[in-house]
């Protein structure tokens, strides 16, 4: 498959002076909540590829209140485990970033469902520049029983044709959990939503913003924790919608211009 790569190309801003002392290149941050079964193995997959890599780097896992032994399943992994005592999806994203000593972000879930050995992509279009780099998994593939139907085929392509038709991002896969980012464009974005539609947050905050967005394929697999996920799938792209309209703007669309850093939108295979 090919490597297509959408990049929405505007000005960066000025850097953020409180996250200039980044002691690491990379953390790798998943959010945990009861995942005993499958976070010792993403937290193996991470480090084996920072290693492979040849970058300092570490994971930090945010445990939102589990209440088995998925604290010790991280540690025993190798993780720097913290504790977010706020629930919710963001709440736990944001708290593991603000412990975080990379200068480099990327976030995803500790069900196992993606692959943490394949970050090549992610990284390397972060040393090309971007500021934040999307996973597709339409276009890397969606491995069978990973995703429910109505998920696949209804909940996200709305929700991202949504997301494309209020704020111009250009992006196929909105809800796609394993994503990065640069320290200073995640303290630039001011993300603030607790749940789920934290994700969508990122999205339009960056592209409102005018931060470099990358988008990559990515794979998703079956997760492994043999229970029912923590997504509430009605409930949450209700809230996601209401956020997008709060966020939207009539009128105010994102530049078509090419600016002096380069063509809005454009794609690089």
């Amino acid at each position: 498959m090919a490597d297509s790569t959408v990049v929405i190309d505007a000005p960066a801003g000025p850097p953020s002076p409180a996250r200039l002392d980044c002691s690491v290149s990379l953390s790798v941050v998943m959010p945990c909540l009861n995942e005993e079964r499958t976070v010792g193995r993403c937290v193996g997959k991470a480090l084996a590829a920072i290693e492979r890599l040849g970058i300092t780097g570490e994971v930090v896992v945010s445990d939102n209140g589990s209440s088995d032994g998925s604290v010790a399943a991280a540690k025993k992994a190798g993780a720097r485990v913290v504790h977010c005592s706020e629930r919710g999806y963001g709440n736990a994203i944001r708290r593991g970033v603000e412990d975080a000593r990379g200068q480099w972000i990327i976030m995803g879930d500790a069900d196992d469902s993606y692959d943490f050995e394949r970050i090549d992509p992610f990284v390397e279009q972060l040393r090309r520049g971007a500021d934040v780099v999307m996973g597709n998994r339409y276009r890397g593939g969606i491995r069978p029983g990973a995703m429910p139907w109505k998920n696949r085929y209804l909940g996200n392509p709305v929700l991202t044709f949504v997301l494309n038709l209020l704020f111009h991002t250009g992006i196929g896969d909105s809800q796609c959990g394993l994503r990065a980012f640069s320290r200073q464009a995640f303290d630039a974005m001011g993300l603030e939503c607790a749940g789920m539609e934290f994700a969508s947050e990122m999205l339009v905050k960056a592209v409102k913003r005018q931060l470099v967005v990358a988008e990559v394929p990515t794979t998703l697999d079956p997760d492994g924790r043999g229970r029912p996920p923590h997504l509430a799938p009605w409930s949450d792209a209700c809230r996601i919608l209401r956020l997008l309209l709060r966020e939207w703007r009539p009128g105010k669309k994102p530049p078509q211009e090419p600016s002096r850093h380069g063509v809005f939108a454009k794609r690089v295979v």
